[in-house]
């Protein structure tokens, strides 16, 4: 059977569709110093003083299911920092403060304790203020056990060094770095492949090529690429960056490119983790694979030809595998 997003009932048209609809909405609430608003990876509020805010919003997605599954809580608190500070980080922006909400059916603190502790181990590593949030208890909404998370992650960056893409120009040099897997992404077509039906496949099910068991391979966290970005673009040599999410690497990568631009990728120039070649063989063929996973890749990096060498060897010394995975094309 071939399995796609939309048969797993995910409608990234539909997603699309919204997105507009909400970008139409929100414009009758902007303001002079929105500087942008709905569909980037984060919004820019100019505060005055050179200095301006940005800030996005966002959750794990059907990995709760997963880690309802396995009782691994404590992932998803990376995951949830993660999903958010990296794409503040693509404007430029140092994260400053987080702040969480949880909805479940009932507060279970074996569930939300190791959850709260990765959030704030992971605010610490990248410099980020666990602000607050909110915990909302709402039995009949919620069954128990069910529960949802989002976050929400504020930063500044100087107006003059925001990275926005407007700079990026054709040839430029297109730089990924590895992912652990499947980040937060994807979820509800990975559930479908291969823990639902008859085929479905157990948790101890060592993954070929990877050597652990599938629930480990599933609940890896998001990476955090805070450190790394904002090192990469402290050089000056960065004209854009995307965190490879839902819709894959040529969608993100396409969002902060302009005109006529467009990404050109090898996917042949790295190695894919296993988890994906397991994805392949249950059933998702290889369009849709692109399309909706990000395939070893997390966070991709622009610069010019003559920077790759620099650029690289920074994001190397902070300890990231690094590839260089196409280019910039008209």
């Amino acid at each position: 059977m071939e399995w796609t997003y939309e048969r797993a009932g995910v409608s990234l048209q539909r997603s699309d569709a919204w997105i507009d609809l909400v970008r139409k909405i929100a414009s009758r609430a902007s303001s002079p110093n929105v500087l942008s608003g709905i569909g980037g990876f984060s919004g820019l509020y100019r505060l005055g003083g050179g200095k301006v805010l940005a800030a996005c919003t966002d959750g794990v997605g059907t990995k709760l299911e997963v880690a309802r599954m396995t009782g691994s809580f404590r992932g998803l608190g990376q995951d949830l920092v993660a999903m958010n500070v990296n794409d503040l980080v693509t404007c430029g922006a140092h994260p400053i403060f987080f702040l969480d909400y949880i909805a479940c059916g009932h507060l279970d603190a074996d569930i939300f304790g190791p959850v709260m502790e990765g959030v704030a181990e992971s605010c610490s590593s990248c410099g980020c203020a666990l602000l607050g949030g909110e915990t909302a208890e709402m039995p009949g909404v919620y069954h128990p056990g069910y529960f949802d998370l989002a976050g929400f992650a504020v930063g500044i960056v100087e107006e003059a060094c925001i990275i926005d893409g407007a700079q990026v120009s054709k040839g430029d040099v297109l730089l990924g770095l590895a992912s652990s897997g499947l980040h937060s992404n994807g979820f509800s077509l990975v559930r479908k492949c291969l823990l639902d039906g008859d085929e479905a496949l157990a948790m101890d099910h060592i993954v070929p090529g990877d050597g652990k068991p599938l629930s480990e391979v599933l609940m890896r966290p998001t990476r955090l690429y805070v450190k790394a970005a904002l090192e990469a673009a402290s050089s000056g040599a960065v004209t854009g960056m995307a965190h490879i999410t839902g819709g894959g690497l040529e969608e993100n990568i396409f969002r902060i490119l302009p005109g006529p631009l467009r990404p050109k990728i090898d996917f042949s120039t790295w190695e894919r983790p296993p988890v994906f070649g397991l994805l392949r063989e249950s059933g998702v063929d290889e369009k849709e694979m692109r399309r909706v996973f990000n395939l070893g890749i997390g966070f991709v990096l622009v610069v010019r030809p003559r920077d790759v060498q620099m650029v690289s060897s920074i994001l190397g010394g902070l300890g990231e595998t690094v590839y260089v995975i196409g280019e910039v094309s008209s």
